[in-house]
C-alpha cells in the first residue's frame, strides 16, 4: 500500500521506538523512518536489533540500535540518553515493547502476571517517566514552546472481557491510564502529547501466531466486520497520523484499529430471519392497536 503522506511528513524529527526489532513496532520504525524522521530501535536482544537496523540501513534509512530492558530504569535511561546524544533530540517516543501469551487464570502464576505488567505498564512509565527532560518544550534541539509526542501501544482486550489475557487486559488498561493521566499533566505542564493506538488482530506478527494460532482462528474471519486482518502498515499509519501535524491536536485519545473487531458479536439470528420477525411482530402491534392513538380507537 502506498503511504498517504508526504516523503518528508517527518522531515528533521528524532524518534525512539521500544520493540522495535520486530513486528509491528519494526514496521512502525521504518515507517517513521520512510517519512523523514530518524529513527532508534531499543530491544532486549542484540541479535534482533543488530538484523532489524541492518534491514532498515539496506532500504537507505537512518537508524540505530540500543539494546535494554523497559523494566530497568538504569536502561531505559542510558538508552535515552544515548538516543539523543546520538541524534541530538528526541521528538517521538513509541512505547510498544511487550509481553503476552495465552494463559486461563488458574493456571497463571502471580508471578506470570507481574511479569506482563512490568513489561507493558511499568516499563511505558518507565520510559515516559525516563524521557521527559527531552521531549517537554525547552528540552535538548526544542523550542521554548514546542514538546514532543509519546505514543503508547495498547490493545482492546480490557474494553469488555478477552479469554486466557487476564494478565494482558490489566496491563493495558493501565497503559491506557498513562496515557489518560500523562496526557492530562504533560501536555498542560510540558506540551507534550500523549496518545495510544490499540492495534487488532494484524496478519504476519508474533502476537497473531501466538494468540490466535491456526488451530484456534478457524471461523474467526467470519466474526471481524471487515472480514480480513489488519496489516502492520495500518499500524504505522496510525503512528504516522500522531507524529505528524495531521494530529497536532490531538491528546490523550488511544487510537483503535482493528476494523471494528472489538465491537463485533456473533450473529445469532440471519439478517432475512430478523426482517421476516419484524413484519411479524408489526402486523402484530397493529391488530392488538398498541401504539395507535386513543382518538383514533
Amino acid at each position: 500500500m502506498e503511504s498517504p503522506f508526504r516523503p518528508d511528513v517527518l522531515k528533521g524529527k528524532a524518534a525512539l521506538v521500544t520493540g522495535g526489532g520486530s513486528g509491528i513496532c519494526f514496521e512502525i520504525a521504518a515507517q517513521l523512518a520512510r517519512h523523514g524522521a530518524q529513527v532508534a530501535i531499543m530491544g532486549r536482544r542484540r541479535e534482533v536489533l543488530d538484523k532489524a537496523v541492518a534491514a532498515l540501513r539496506s532500504q537507505g534509512l537512518r537508524a540505530v540500535g540500543f539494546d535494554g530492558d523497559v523494566r530497568k530504569q538504569e536502561d531505559a535511561a542510558r538508552v535515552l540518553a544515548a538516543t539523543v546524544e546520538h541524534f541530538g533530540k528526541l521528538d517521538i517516543l513509541v512505547n510498544g515493547a511487550a509481553g503476552n501469551f495465552l494463559a486461563s487464570p488458574e493456571d497463571l502464576t502471580p508471578k506470570g502476571f507481574r511479569t506482563v505488567l512490568e513489561i507493558d505498564t511499568v516499563g511505558t512509565y518507565t520510559m515516559c517517566y525516563e524521557a521527559l527532560n527531552y521531549l517537554k518544550k525547552g528540552g535538548p534541539g526544542k523550542g521554548p514552546s514546542t514538546g514532543g509526542l509519546i505514543i503508547n501501544i495498547s490493545a482492546t482486550l480490557h474494553y469488555t472481557a478477552t479469554w486466557y489475557q487476564i494478565h494482558v487486559s490489566a496491563a493495558k488498561a493501565g497503559v491506557d491510564s498513562i496515557t489518560r493521566s500523562l496526557a492530562l499533566e504533560w501536555g498542560t505542564d510540558y506540551d507534550i502529547r500523549v496518545n495510544g493506538i490499540a492495534p487488532g488482530p494484524i496478519q504476519g506478527t508474533p502476537g497473531l501466531r501466538k494468540l490466535a494460532p491456526e488451530e484456534m482462528s478457524k471461523g474467526h474471519l467470519e466474526m471481524m466486520p471487515l472480514f480480513k486482518f489488519g496489516e502492520k502498515q495500518d499500524i504505522a499509519m496510525a503512528a504516522l497520523y500522531l507524529a505528524s501535524d495531521a494530529g497536532k491536536y490531538v491528546n490523550g485519545t488511544t487510537l483503535v484499529v482493528d476494523g471494528g473487531l472489538w465491537l463485533s458479536h456473533p450473529r445469532h439470528i440471519p439478517k432475512e430471519e430478523v426482517k421476516e420477525l419484524s413484519k411479524l411482530v408489526e402486523k402484530k402491534v397493529r391488530f392488538s392497536g398498541v401504539g395507535v392513538p386513543s382518538s383514533k380507537l
